[in-house]
């Protein structure tokens, strides 16, 4: 038996270290297992990071590899009750249940009567790592010696059970890595290195609060219309604080279906809902460490409302399906284009989380009031959008020109401009840029005439808009979404355009 037990010995060890896979090693064990041990079926299960003497639940007894010569069925023993739970834990050396005074019953420990059972608790400085089960057709088939046997190699099965779950969580911090890596290289394309057109003129005072609040962790919300470069001001904070090594995580909240917002945001765990096959990182832990923009922030529905404000409050989120709270370390900065005051007062926007995200509002002016600008502007997006045109060499622009853009309103703002600039590149032939073509002739020279636009008369800003848009789509005979539609034109996404379209009554019939 000597030589035997040496061999042994010898054989599960050089086994047990052959590989990190352990359904891999387990596969090859059995058969080693089987020249000293009446064996069919070998299961492995762990409780690893379980503290001693919790009660039972249906998280303990994780069930990791099985292998079996086909002669027991495909079950593995899992405690189903508490009493089965702590008998368990007391184990510290390899036994046969069903000889074992005050041990639980096959049915306790949920595995086929009929068949025998050997367990062997693995432990490492006297910390229970999990369970390796010895199954075998037929009663009484474990004896003393076959528990002398396990209990030599119960040491060296621990061990390599712990490097398994080492290696399984090193891959899984890899996979993160590697999933964040992909995330964030989409995310960051067009984040650094962009200009900031008149941060010495119509934009002094708002470049004077970013240098303010960038160096603190405090919420910002950026109020402006659409197409003012909200994004830009926020890119600028986050790269100009602290936080610039980290992510800056963007989320457009109108562009979202309102049955995945949650989702989006805070992710979601394994069998939380059909389909949810594995876990999902939401955008405030992506966010971790670094900045979280949270565009169009007024259309976020109410219940993802009362989530964010409870997330600002404590900085606590829990995963959809999930009881945990994940601690984040996030600085947000929310954008919108809506009247939130007003929104608060029609119950449409929580209050609470209103006085929560406006500690540090700044406002972004809309084009129409720097029109200074605008011939900085026109160079820089001249260049640019040359240089995704393949053309060589930028055109220069004809002087009357820069006066004929300044006389428009641009209800839409710096985006409608910048499109305004790529459609005359792509008209270009040669010579110099005039801004002249039938459609700028039609905005150029076009003034609103309402009491909208009178002297000391308020701007009503949804009646310049809809006008805008509605000359957009007469252009592109009615069509919003695709190549050459309106929300292209336009510069915005086509779900945010028929939302806005449908607020300003716009939509009627199936377009709704």
């Amino acid at each position: 038996m000597t030589a035997n037990r040496e061999a042994f010995f010898r054989e599960v060890t050089l086994i047990l270290s052959s590989s990190l896979d352990i359904k891999a090693v387990l596969s090859r064990t059995l058969m080693t297992l089987q020249k000293y041990i009446p064996l069919n079926q070998l299961c492995l299960s762990y409780t690893m990071n379980i503290p001693m003497n919790t009660r039972f639940d249906e998280s303990h007894g994780h069930f990791v590899a099985l292998v079996s010569d086909g002669a027991c069925p495909e079950k593995y023993p899992i405690p189903t009750t508490n009493k089965s739970w702590t008998w368990l834990q007391e184990q510290q050396k390899p036994v046969i249940p069903s000889l074992t005074q005050g041990s639980p019953s096959a049915a306790e420990l949920d595995y086929y009567e009929g068949t025998s059972s050997l367990l062997v608790p693995l432990r490492i400085d006297d910390e229970l790592l999990g369970f390796l089960w010895l199954m075998s057709v037929g009663l009484n088939r474990f004896t003393s010696k076959h528990i002398e046997l396990m209990e030599i190699v119960a040491s060296p099965f621990a061990l390599a059970l712990a490097n398994a779950n080492s290696y399984n969580t090193l891959l899984q911090h890899q996979n993160k890595l590697s999933d964040d890596n992909r995330f964030l290289k989409k995310e960051i394309l067009s984040q650094t290195g962009e200009v900031i057109i008149g941060e010495n003129s119509g934009l002094r005072n708002v470049i004077e609060m970013v240098r303010q609040v960038a160096p603190q962790s405090t919420t910002v919300l950026l109020v402006g219309e659409t197409g003012t470069g909200k994004e830009v001001i926020a890119n600028s904070i986050h790269f100009a604080s602290p936080r610039q090594a980290g992510p800056l995580i963007k989320v457009n909240c109108g562009a979202i279906p309102e049955n995945l917002i949650d989702d989006e945001l805070f992710g979601h765990e394994k069998g939380a809902f059909t389909g949810a096959t594995t876990d999902k990182r939401g955008r405030f832990e992506r966010a971790n460490g670094g900045t979280l923009f949270l565009d169009e922030i007024g259309e976020l529905p109410l219940q993802s409302q009362v989530r964010l404000l409870r997330v600002l409050q404590s900085r606590l989120i829990s995963r959809v399906g999930g009881e945990k709270a994940i601690p984040v370390d996030v600085r947000i900065i929310a954008a919108t284009n809506r009247d939130l005051r007003r929104m608060v007062h029609d119950k449409q926007f929580r209050e609470d989380l209103w006085f929560r995200l406006n500690v540090f509002p700044i406002t972004v002016p809309p084009l129409r009031y720097r029109k200074e600008d605008i011939p900085a502007f026109v160079r820089h997006f001249v260049v640019q959008k040359s240089r995704g045109l393949n053309i060589a060499v930028p055109p220069a622009i004809e002087p009357s020109a820069y006066e004929r853009l300044m006389c428009y309103n641009w209800p839409g703002n710096v985006r409608e401009l910048e499109n305004i600039v790529e459609r005359e590149l792509i008209c270009y032939r040669e010579g110099e840029l005039r801004f002249d073509c039938p459609f700028m002739e039609e905005i150029s020279y076009e003034t609103v005439q309402d009491e909208a636009e009178l002297p000391g008369a308020p701007i009503i800003l949804d009646k310049a808009i809809s006008a805008h848009i509605k000359r957009t789509l007469e252009m592109t005979n009615g069509k919003i979404h695709g190549h050459g539609g309106a929300a292209e034109l336009l510069g915005i996404n086509p779900n945010t355009l028929r939302s806005r379209m449908r607020k300003l009554g716009m939509l009627k019939g199936r377009d709704k």
